[in-house]
């Protein structure tokens, strides 16, 4: 069983609401959608979903302390999460909720086939528990420190010796059928410097993973046995099933969108999705997704965010500040995906009036302008190409497939500097022709000049698209492309009509002015 050829599923790891959206959820969101975006102008058809994980012993706590019920905290926050996705402007197709009646159904079924399978047994557990991780600890991934008190030495989080009659999930036997399919597919976790990570975790030994909890009932009741449900990793992660259209696999949503092509996860939980995720999924007789991409964290100044240390940002906030558009172009541009990042004010600043308003913004707006002045504000002819021209006609049109393979890739960061190679090359060429002298000299050239730096706009207007959506719009209508599929990828190479009426020129990226910011 395949996914259609032309389909292509993404999701996000779904956030637990047991808090506020921070930089870190909108920074994988923006990612995904970026991707999501890319696929959808290259002509597939996309199915990007997003969500909260809302069970599980520490929502229970939260909403005991808070005097609500689970289920008001969890609608609460999730509201919250959805709220995020969408001031971010996010195109998801899904917003998914693990309350939600058609998840109950798909997670069981899951339990049920695993069982069938032979590998769910009862037994009791013993062991140290991390509420704020949901996560078990064997006695060597946790120490006592100073204050008398033991935490998961891998996450720094307290955890409490549990016992309790539990169903088992049969991991050990799935240690060397996992690392034979990741020896046989080598893309199926990224980026590898994280990835070899997890292939160490699993050829040190795996152990049996309690997959039930009888001390609380918030959760998803076990099939058969009411008294006890699930644990929250093996609900939550069912949720990719479940987007597909699961337990019905003959239905045309699961033949067209199941296996996922990619889970964008954070690093923190990568043992959950690359270990856990594909050994159910093997128990259970499903296709395994064929990427698991694993993204580092984004620190302010430097330093991991945290609420202690008052470091924490909203999306919100960020998005006020500095624009919905650049934001996005930050968080792509700034930091490879895959790798820890830092941002502060000035490298935000240096992105936004550097690379958006003076690079890009300004190559428009000057060739643009003299278009409108020069030219009657229509296309101007081009006439006999020069050399120079044709490389940079030839280094734009090349952008497409370079950035094809570095979306493919997740490597968002290295798509977008090759764009602004060209659209520095792009401006040297401007500046080196001076098209403002052609005027009086040559004016046949001044238009072969114009014509050529316009026509590289509008190819980096396009490719632009999934990164910067409300930006790149505005740009694609002063250049007169038409709307819908005029400004898919398949138009790429549709050049520009000499003669073709342009609207006024407008700015399209503002630098950011701190007067103007602190008003």
């Amino acid at each position: 069983m395949t996914s259609d050829e032309n389909s292509f599923y993404i999701t996000t790891a779904i956030s637990y609401p047991n808090g506020t959206p921070h930089i870190g959820h909108a920074y994988e969101v923006v990612a995904t959608d970026a991707m999501a975006r890319f696929k959808r102008l290259d002509g597939y058809d996309v199915f990007f979903m997003t969500g909260t994980d809302e069970h599980g012993q520490k929502m229970m706590q939260t909403a005991e302390k808070e005097g609500i019920t689970p289920a008001q905290l969890a609608q609460r926050n999730s509201d919250a999460f959805q709220a995020m996705n969408d001031e971010l402007g996010t195109s998801y197709d899904r917003f998914i909720r693990t309350t939600d009646a058609d998840h109950h159904a798909a997670a069981q079924e899951l339990w049920r086939r695993m069982e069938a399978n032979g590998d769910i047994y009862l037994d009791k557990y013993a062991g140290w528990y991390s509420v704020r991780d949901e996560a078990f600890y064997t006695e060597e991934q946790t120490e006592v420190r100073e204050d008398g008190v033991r935490y998961s030495t891998e996450t720094d989080t307290e955890v409490t010796w549990t016992e309790e009659e539990s169903y088992f999930f049969r991991l050990s036997n799935y240690q060397d059928k996992l690392l034979s399919f990741y020896a046989e597919n080598p893309e199926f976790g990224a980026p590898r410097s994280r990835f070899n990570e997890v292939i160490r975790f699993v050829e040190g030994g795996l152990n049996d993973l309690s997959i039930s909890r009888t001390t609380f009932d918030w959760g998803i009741p076990v099939p058969g046995n009411e008294k006890h449900v699930m644990y929250v990793w093996v609900d939550a992660l069912t949720n990719y099933l479940t987007g597909a259209g699961f337990p019905d696999v003959e239905s045309e949503s699961f033949k067209k969108y199941w296996p996922a092509d990619v889970h964008v996860i954070g690093k923190d939980i990568s043992r959950f999705h690359a270990i856990y995720w594909p050994a159910f999924l093997m128990s259970a007789k499903l296709p395994l997704p064929r990427r698991v991409m694993i993204h580092g964290f984004l620190h302010n100044n430097g330093v991991k965010m945290s609420k202690s240390l008052g470091n924490t940002v909203s999306p919100d906030e960020f998005a006020n500040r500095y624009g919905l558009d650049q934001i996005r172009y930050f968080f792509l541009r700034e930091v490879p995906f895959g790798a820890d990042g830092s941002y502060n004010h000035e490298t935000i600043v240096a992105r936004i009036n550097g690379d958006l308003a003076n690079n890009f913004g300004n190559l428009a707006q000057r060739s643009l302008s003299m278009v409108a002045k020069n030219c009657g504000g229509v296309v101007p002819t081009p006439q006999e190409l020069t050399e120079a021209d044709r490389e940079i006609l030839d280094a734009a049109a090349g952008l497409l497939d370079s950035n094809r393979a570095a979306y493919e890739r997740q490597e968002f960061s290295r798509g977008l500097e090759s764009i602004w190679q060209v659209l520095g090359d792009t401006n040297a060429y401007f500046a080196e022709q001076e098209p403002w002298k052609l005027k009086k000299t040559d004016p046949q050239r001044m238009e072969t000049v114009l014509y050529v730096t316009i026509e590289v706009v509008r190819q980096v207007a396009l490719l632009l698209q999934p990164v910067l959506p409300q930006a790149t719009t505005a740009m694609l209508d002063l250049l007169a492309v038409g709307e819908g599929s005029a400004r898919s990828f398949e138009n790429y190479t549709k050049a520009l009509q000499p003669g073709t009426e342009l609207p006024a020129p407008a700015p399209v990226f503002p630098r950011y002015e701190e007067e103007k910011a602190n008003a």
